[in-house]
Order: C-alpha cells, then sequence, then structure tokens
C-alpha cells in the first residue's frame, strides 16, 4: 500500500488514549497502519510497551504487526527505549493470535490448573484419532457417529464456551446424549496424554480467566490497554476473554468491519461487534471510511451490494483515487467458456504489462477451479493455486486410486490408500496381508471383508471396461462407499462430494472416447496435471483462490466468477444460514480490486455430468446498470472476438 498521511479520522483513533474505542475501518482504509501507529502513539505518551496486548486472527497478520510495531519503535527519535530492550526485544507490546495468547496464559499458569507446562496440541489429525478410539471404546456405530462429524460438534461448541460436562445435561436425545458420552471419552485421552487440542487453547483460557480471580487480576494488571484486530471475526468464547482481559479502566480498542463478516460457519459472532456500544458505554466510535486501495467506481460497486444488508452499521466507503473503469460482465455459455474468456482477458492484461502477480480469479467453491485450471495451462499463463490444486485434492485422488486399482491390482499405494476410505473393517495387518500375498493366512471373517473389497474393484473394473469415464466415475464414487460418507458429513464433507461431481464432469470429456481408451486417458492427465509443481513455486502467477480465501489481499486485477443463483450467492443449507454472509462475501471479492473487476456467470453449468440452466446472480444487479459494461458471448468457438452491447 502506498504510504500516505494520517486523516482525520485515523488520527482521531491514533491519539485516543483512555476508554473503550470502536474503529469501524472499511476495506482499504488502514486499519494496519492505524493499530501500529495507536501502539507507538501510546508508548510516546509514556505508557510502557509492556502495557500494551494487540490480538489479531492469523500468524502471518500478527508477525506483521509486531515487526511493524518494533520497527516504529526503535527507529522514532522521541522513544528514549534502552539498548537492551532493542537487541531483545523485551519490553515490547505483546502481539499474537487468539490461540498463541492462550497457550502463553496456559503455560504460565499450569500448575494452578493442573496441566503440564510442556503440554501436547493435538492437530486435527491426532483429534481424528482420539474421537474415532472414544467411538470405538464406547462400542458405538462409526457409520452413526462419524469421526468428524463428532469433532465438528465438539469445535464447534467448545467455541461457544461449552465444555463436555455442560453438553453433556441433556439426557432426553439419544445422538447428543451419545455425543456428550463420546466428548467425555474423547477428554480422557487428551488428559491421559497429557494434550489440549486447537479449541481447548481458546476454551481453556476463558475458563482460567473465569475461574481463577487471582489469574485474570494479573493479565488486567499487566495490559493496561488491550486491542483487538478484526473483531466482527470473534466467536463467544473469544469475545468472553476479550472482556475479561479488559480492567476496570475499560481501555479497550477493537477493529473490525462488519460488512466484512464471513465466517460464521467458523463460529464468528456478528453481535460482538454490533453489541460492543452497550457491552462498553461510553465507547467512542471512529469510522474509517476513505479507502486508500481501489477506483471509485469499484467502491461505489461495492456500497451498493452492501448497502442492501440490515444487520450493519453504516458505512459509506469513498476514495481520492480517480474513478476508474467500468466493471465488466461476462455472461459465458459455459463454465469453460467461461475460463477461457477469464485466460484470454488475463493473457491480455499480461501482455500489456501486467504482472501476473496482480492478476486474482475469485470463486465460491473450490470445485470450480477444475475449467480454470485446465484453462490456464492449456494456453500456458502462469498460475498458482491458494489452497489444495483440484487434482491433489483428498476426494479426487481417492476416486481415482479406487480406478487405478480397479484396473491394476499390483498398484499397492492406491490399494493402501483407499482400502480403509472409507473404513470397511480392513485393519494394517490385514492390509499387510494384502500386499505381502498372504492373504490365505487370514481368518475366514479377515478374509470376508478383503473378499468384499475385491468384490467393489472388479465392479468399477467391469464399468470403467465397458461404460463412458463420465459414467465410471459416477459409479466408483458410488459403489466405494464416499458417496454416502460423504453425503452425511459437515459443509466440508458436502464440499468434497462437490469436488467428486466434478471430477465425473471433467471425465465426460472423455466420453466420445472408446471406453478403456477414455479412463486411460483421464487418468493420465490427472497423472500430469498433479505433477505441476514448477506452476505452484513460480510466485510471479495469476492466483485462483475463494473469495473467503482472498480476504486481507489486494490485487490490480480481479475476476470474480460464477456468479449465478444457488452457487454465488451460494444456496441456503439450513436455516442458521446467514443470507446476509453471501452479499458480504461478494463485498470482500470486490473490494480486492485496485485498477478493475470483471464479473462472469455461465448460462448452463455442468454439475455432476448434468448440464443445467443457470440464473445470473442477484448480487449483479445489485451493483446498478450505470456501473457495468457488458460484454456479449463469443458468437462461436472458433471467433475470440467480444463485441460491446448495450444493456
Amino acid at each position: 500500500m502506498v504510504k500516505f498521511a494520517l486523516n482525520e479520522q485515523q488520527k482521531q483513533a491514533v491519539e485516543h488514549q483512555e476508554g473503550p474505542l470502536m474503529i469501524l475501518a472499511g476495506a482499504g482504509a488502514g486499519k494496519t497502519r492505524v493499530i501500529t501507529q495507536r501502539i507507538v502513539t501510546l508508548v510516546k505518551k509514556g505508557i510502557p510497551p509492556e502495557q500494551i496486548l494487540a490480538v489479531t486472527f492469523t500468524n502471518k497478520a500478527a508477525k506483521e504487526m509486531r515487526e511493524r510495531v518494533l520497527d516504529l519503535l526503535n527507529k522514532d527519535p522521541d522513544i528514549n527505549r534502552p539498548v537492551s530492550a532493542r537487541a531483545t526485544g523485551m519490553s515490547s507490546p505483546f502481539v499474537s493470535t487468539f490461540h498463541s495468547l492462550g497457550v502463553a496464559l496456559l503455560r504460565e499458569n499450569a500448575r494452578e490448573l493442573g496441566l503440564s507446562r510442556h503440554f501436547s496440541i493435538f492437530d486435527r489429525a491426532d483429534s481424528m484419532r482420539a474421537v474415532k478410539q472414544a467411538v470405538k471404546h464406547l462400542g458405538l456405530d462409526p457409520k452413526q457417529f462419524e469421526p468428524r462429524t463428532v469433532l465438528s460438534v465438539i469445535s464447534r461448541n467448545k467455541a461457544d464456551g461449552i465444555s463436555a460436562g455442560d453438553y453433556h445435561v441433556d439426557v432426553g436425545n439419544t445422538w447428543r446424549h451419545s455425543i456428550g458420552r463420546i466428548w467425555e471419552e474423547y477428554e480422557k485421552r487428551l488428559k491421559k496424554e497429557g494434550a489440549l487440542d486447537f479449541d481447548d487453547l481458546l476454551l481453556r483460557t476463558y475458563m482460567m480467566l473465569r475461574d481463577h480471580e487471582e489469574v485474570r487480576k494479573r493479565c488486567q494488571d499487566r495490559w493496561k490497554y488491550v486491542h483487538i484486530d478484526e473483531y466482527q471475526d470473534t466467536n463467544r468464547v473469544q469475545f468472553a476473554i476479550t472482556k475479561m482481559l479488559v480492567g476496570k479502566e475499560g481501555n479497550i480498542c477493537v477493529v473490525g468491519d462488519i460488512d466484512q463478516n464471513i465466517y460464521s460457519w467458523r463460529g464468528a459472532n456478528l453481535s460482538n461487534l454490533l453489541s460492543f456500544e452497550e457491552e462498553f458505554p461510553g465507547t467512542t466510535l471512529v469510522l474509517l471510511e476513505e479507502n486508500y486501495r481501489s477506483t471509485q467506481n469499484i467502491l461505489t460497486a461495492a456500497n451498493n451490494v452492501i448497502e442492501k444488508n440490515v444487520k450493519r452499521k453504516d458505512k459509506t466507503l469513498f476514495t481520492k483515487n480517480n474513478e476508474g473503469d467500468p466493471i465488466d460482465l461476462y455472461s459465458a455459455y459455459s463454465e469453460d467458456a467461461e475460463a477461457f474468456f477469464v485466460v484470454e482477458k488475463a493473457t491480455e492484461l499480461i501482455g500489456q504489462g501486467v504482472s501476473p502477480r496482480k492478476i486474482a480469479v475469485l470463486y465460491r467453491a473450490n470445485f470450480q477451479s477444475r475449467a480454470l485450471e485446465q484453462a490456464f495451462m492449456y494456453a500456458g499463463v502462469p498460475y498458482q493455486v491458494l489452497g489444495t490444486r483440484f487434482f491433489d485434492r483428498k476426494e479426487v485422488k481417492d476416486v481415482l486410486s479406487y480406478i487405478r486399482v480397479a484396473l491394476n491390482p499390483h498398484s499397492q499405494g492406491d490399494t493402501a490408500r483407499i482400502v480403509s476410505t472409507p473404513p470397511r473393517g480392513i485393519g494394517k495387518m490385514t492390509l499387510a496381508k494384502m500386499l505381502e500375498g498372504k492373504e490365505g493366512e487370514l481368518s475366514s471373517a479377515a478374509r470376508k471383508k478383503v473378499d468384499e473389497f475385491r468384490g467393489v474393484l472388479a465392479s468399477i473394473r467391469n464399468v470403467a471396461l465397458r461404460e463412458r469415464p463420465s459414467e465410471t466415475i459416477r459409479f466408483a464414487v458410488q459403489k466405494s462407499g464416499l458417496e454416502g460418507k460423504l453425503k452425511g458429513g459437515n459443509e466440508e464433507d458436502r464440499e468434497r462430494l462437490l469436488n467428486t461431481q466434478e471430477l465425473a464432469t471433467l471425465a465426460s470429456k472423455y466420453d466420445a472416447l472408446d471406453p478403456e481408451e477414455g479412463i486411460e486417458r483421464l487418468l493420465e492427465d490427472a497423472a500430469l496435471a498433479t505433477d505441476q509443481d514448477s506452476l505452484e513455486k513460480n510466485h510471479n502467477a495469476v492466483k485462483l483462490m475463494t473469495a473467503h480465501a482472498s480476504k486481507g489481499l489486494e490485487f490490480d486485477y480481479v475476476f470474480i466468477v460464477g456468479l449465478e443463483e444457488g452457487l454465488f450467492p451460494h444456496e441456503k443449507l439450513d436455516e442458521n444460514t446467514d443470507e446476509e454472509e453471501e452479499r458480504r462475501l461478494f463485498y470482500v471479492a470486490l473490494t480486492r480490486a485496485r485498477k478493475k473487476v470483471f464479473l462472469t456467470h455461465a448460462v448452463v453449468r455442468t454439475i455432476y455430468g448434468s448440464q443445467s440452466i443457470q440464473t445470473a446472480s442477484q448480487f449483479i444487479e445489485d451493483i446498478g446498470k450505470n456501473l457495468i459494461r457488458v460484454l456479449a458471448e463469443n458468437k462461436s468457438p472458433h471467433e475470440r472476438k467480444i463485441d460491446l452491447i448495450d444493456w
């Protein structure tokens, strides 16, 4: 971001000292600079650096903020810091994430909590293993109590400040009662291993501050000035921690943007920001509405979209930058035509001297990357997927492994990968016998399970040699049990199921070939597509990512693709879905762009091998006709000209 002098609102936030302060900072309004300058100003006013706490959400953000604060403190001639402090980093503000803060406090007070100071921290794989063991120990059906689903329930409740004991009170609900039993057994295993899971780092910190007054008082005496960044993303337990860290002086500064709250599915609670002034009476409110990133046309479009939300505080972004280009809208016939349009325009921009790294393509769901990746690869335009590449995604590799081992039973790597995906009662010892060719040594029960597995592979082989590749993919997903497993899971599982459906869509491109040749070509192309590490490492590449992943980033040129009803905005999953969040997500996507935005949608999109007619997203109309230039669909696959038309 270009350096700029503080505007009047920024100065007000920076110079405010006593009492609660809420900074509503719009996208590109320079909030990080405001926080760092505010901390430096407090120190210049005589506040000891060690009495200042700043908490944000990602390790990257915390690292950048910490480095900027220390750099400013060390270079400011008006601050007389001891040389030893500059060299060692002592006597400095405490800048961290919520989870890192929790680890520090829990280790510091481990003895009072009955913990070892050197407690382990379970990652998700560790937690999944422990939940699976708990389900087995209790004699429960692992299909009914799928570990990923159980862990999701536990995680969401911990984010709300609920412990296993609190959850277990409802014994009238059989399923809930069983979840409580699993949770209690899971906690026993954590304790036995001297470990906490990722969510415990917050829950146990909250419980410690709540139940140990002396610890809470020590924290309040240590940190007289508390800063919380991205406050709109805090969940209930983070809010509770924040409130207990603030002493009677009420010196808390929160920075956030209601319009960028896009993580309710992670437990982020919008009411934390909406009710801040009630929780902290006498709050000074500062609006940062001047944007230093985007053109006015982009900001006007974003304002027009977000003002339709009800759950927000009024805020209108503006800029002193130029008006800029109109927003281009392209209506493609299909997702492939959409992808080729994106690549064509990106190629054109790169030819004009634009660095590829300054171009981003944003989409709502990960499965959309497949057509885009193919188009970029075909055109030879460098690209990088933030997240997992389509053919590297676990569920996609699982399906392809089923087909590979069905066609080539000697493929031990594929056998080991899928023999327990989904679980079918074949353990490590049995697998070892299978791979060693010693199945004759197995018990009758084990041999029966292996025979059933072989039967699944034989069925897939039979279909693969006789049916179209797209049908083979669909059959493999269903016959393997992957479809049933993913259908019964959480939102993440449903996204994975969509990726298997997208694989079937891709396979349909080989349907015109002889079945055996078609499936072989699909497997070959998939193998080559995953061997593109050089593209992953090429940072000077067009970035492909979900709109969620783009938060906090900025690019000169941004393509937002798949703007169709049911996709973006995404279809409502249940009664708890926040419909306004989809609009906030689109607002975030728009405001990533500095110079220009391209919007695209497809008239026909193929999902799970079946074509469906799509309706353009309501968000397009929300922007306003005066800001949009409509580009016509190509007249034929051979014509790559784009004509302007009147809307």
